[in-house]
Order: C-alpha cells, then sequence, then structure tokens
C-alpha cells in the first residue's frame, strides 16, 4: 500500500503594508479595507471593481444647451454676447459631465453589491482596486488553506479515536498451539 504524503502546513504570510489613496477616502491593510469610513474585512469581499462613470445629464443639457443656443444665433434671434455667455455655460455643463466620476463596487460574500463613488483619475483607483483585489484572492487562498489543515486534523483525530475504539473491542486472539512433534 502506498504511503500518504503529507503536505506541510501552511505557513503565515508576510504581513502586507497599509496602502492607502492620496486624499485618504481609501485605505488597504492586510486584514481590511476601509473606503469612506466603512470598514470591510478582505474574507467578506468577493472582489472590486472601478468604472470611470460620465455625468449624463449634465452631457444632455450642455449639448441640448449649445444646440438651442447655436439655433436662437443663426436665426439672428440672438445677439453677439448673449450668444458667447450661453456657448460658454452651455460648455461648461458638457465639461463638467465629462469630468463624472468614479464608481467603485464591492462584491460582498452573500450579500448585495456595496457602491461609493470615488473623484479622481481611474488609473489612481484602478491600480488600488487591482491591489485590493490581489489581497482579496491571497485572504481567501490563506482562510482555504487554514480550513483544509483543520479538516486533516480532525480527520486523522476522528481516525485514531476509530482505531483505539477498535482495539479495546476486538480482544488479542490466543496464538494456536504449536506442537512439539510432527504428526
Amino acid at each position: 500500500m502506498a504511503e500518504a504524503i503529507e503536505e506541510p502546513a501552511p505557513a503565515s504570510l508576510p504581513p502586507l503594508p497599509t496602502v492607502g489613496s492620496p486624499d485618504g477616502r481609501l485605505t488597504l491593510t492586510g486584514t481590511s479595507l476601509t473606503v469612506l469610513g466603512r470598514t470591510f474585512g478582505l474574507r467578506e469581499l468577493e472582489r472590486a471593481e472601478v468604472q470611470p462613470v460620465r455625468w449624463l445629464l449634465w452631457y444632455l443639457l450642455g449639448g441640448l444647451g449649445l444646440a438651442i443656443v447655436l439655433i436662437l444665433f443663426l436665426n439672428n434671434w440672438l445677439r453677439t454676447l448673449p450668444t458667447m455667455a450661453g456657448l460658454l455655460a452651455t460648455a461648461l455643463m458638457l465639461l463638467y459631465g465629462h469630468r463624472g466620476t468614479n464608481r467603485l463596487r464591492l462584491w460582498l460574500l452573500g450579500r448585495e453589491a456595496v457602491h461609493f463613488a470615488l473623484p479622481g483619475e481611474a488609473a489612481i483607483w484602478q491600480r488600488l482596486v487591482g491591489e485590493l483585489n490581489r489581497r482579496v484572492a491571497r485572504a481567501h487562498d490563506q482562510a482555504a488553506a487554514e480550513a483544509a489543515a483543520l479538516l486533516a486534523a480532525l480527520a486523522a483525530e476522528e481516525e485514531a479515536a476509530t482505531w483505539a475504539t477498535q482495539a479495546e473491542a476486538e480482544p488479542l486472539a490466543a496464538s494456536p498451539a504449536i506442537p512439539d512433534a510432527p504428526a
């Protein structure tokens, strides 16, 4: 019978440094994530994603405003100075809508996703979310290794208890007598 190969017990991984956003809205430690003052454990997260979101209302208002101002100007219903003021105001609405925000979505195990709005460049948030996903995967792998080691220890303990009860239940059989002389 082949011997079972024993796997080494999972070694504890070195602690990870604390990472945060430049404005302090997101802080990531080795065991938790804090976003806008709300803390989540890494083991309760499934994954995270961040998407840049444009503000559609401001796009619509800016585009519609530009169209209306230009139509009024081309029909000679507006003079030059009010037209320039209208074009400036509607162009600012378009720029404000283009600025948008970044939507952080945290997928929680067994619960609804949680959303946060984070301002700034999307590249910074995407880098932080990538690190967050790596740490979440690491936390889940470590939890799985700990659970496997615990299950293996419980199985070994149960097997030892089974062998002990079998040894107590079955007395050793007496050896048959060996005749002195061949018959």
